[in-house]
């Protein structure tokens, strides 16, 4: 399948690193190398699944500024039209909310909306969320490690979440600035580890394994302002295993051409002639 190859190359790159206890199987080895698509009805999942998602992120349409917890009705709606795993995103630290969903079966919850956050204190202890995987926002490698250590599978580096217009500068920052961190923690000896740890607020013991790994301990996407093919092959090639798209995807005449675009870049990154193909006719809606 092509969904199996597109991942094959980072799945065998990960089992080769020595005492990486990270094999992503199961679902987690569905994301990656993929582009999650943000949708709010039946119609939207099904688009995504047609022109190859990996995932889609069930949201709702934003109501007097603020975003909350779906209805459990429709995520049981799309469960029964899509095979594809369902993501449910959840207001920052609102328990309650992981709470029922997990009740109604929801599995992946996304805990990274900081602009709808229940609580701008505390993010939810995903440990008590057995068999379930989380996913949060992080603009630095110190963010993306203190919510892996509370649970997190899954982190993606984000720009301006609030934008549609396609301003891809933000998320481009701070991709850089976590791969270079990373890059600069995998040179440094072991007794600089430490301190640089204090420094980024981040669990030593996470530190070390980034360190040791030379990425991530976990799935690494990248959202906000990714509006191209050539938008989606930058974060791709900057080390990102995949992508967000939000609904803005939906607002054009031809999303599903504009979804099969998107998706082509990302597993054909490094092939410049494959991102021209992708690239043919990719009209601003």
């Amino acid at each position: 399948m092509a969904e199996e190859s597109a991942i094959a190359p980072f799945a065998a790159a990960v089992s080769e690193v020595k005492g990486c206890p990270y094999s992503f199987k199961g679902e987690l080895a569905r994301i990656l190398c993929g582009v999650i698509v943000e949708v709010t009805n039946v119609e939207q999942a099904k688009i995504a699944e047609e022109t190859g998602a990996c995932c889609v992120l069930l949201s709702e349409p934003i109501h007097r500024g603020i975003l909350r917890m779906p209805d459990p009705l429709l995520f049981k709606e799309i469960k029964k039209v899509v095979s594809i795993p369902v993501i449910v995103k959840i207001r920052v630290g609102h328990f309650v909310e992981a709470q029922i969903l997990d009740s109604v079966d929801v599995k992946h919850f996304d805990e990274s909306d900081e602009a709808s956050a229940a609580d701008d204190q505390n993010f939810i202890n995903k440990h008590k969320f057995k068999d379930s995987y989380f996913v949060c926002g992080c603009r630095s490698l110190g963010e993306a490690l203190r919510r892996i250590k509370e649970g997190a599978a899954m982190v993606k580096t984000q720009g301006d979440m609030t934008s549609s217009s396609g301003d891809v500068a933000e998320t481009l920052r701070n991709v850089r600035s976590v791969m270079a961190e990373i890059r600069y923690l995998h040179n440094m000896n072991d007794d600089e580890v430490f301190a640089f740890s204090q420094k980024i607020a981040a669990p030593y013991d996470l530190v070390k394994e980034t360190k040791e790994i030379c990425r991530l301990p976990a799935i690494h996407y990248a959202a906000g302002g990714i509006a191209t093919p050539a938008d989606a092959a930058l974060m791709m090639q900057l080390g990102c295993d995949g992508i967000f798209l939000g609904l803005e995807i939906f607002d054009c005449p031809n999303p599903r051409d504009r979804l099969s675009g998107m998706i082509l870049a990302v597993r054909n990154y490094n092939n410049p002639h494959v991102l021209a193909q992708a690239s043919f006719g990719f009209v601003d809606a």
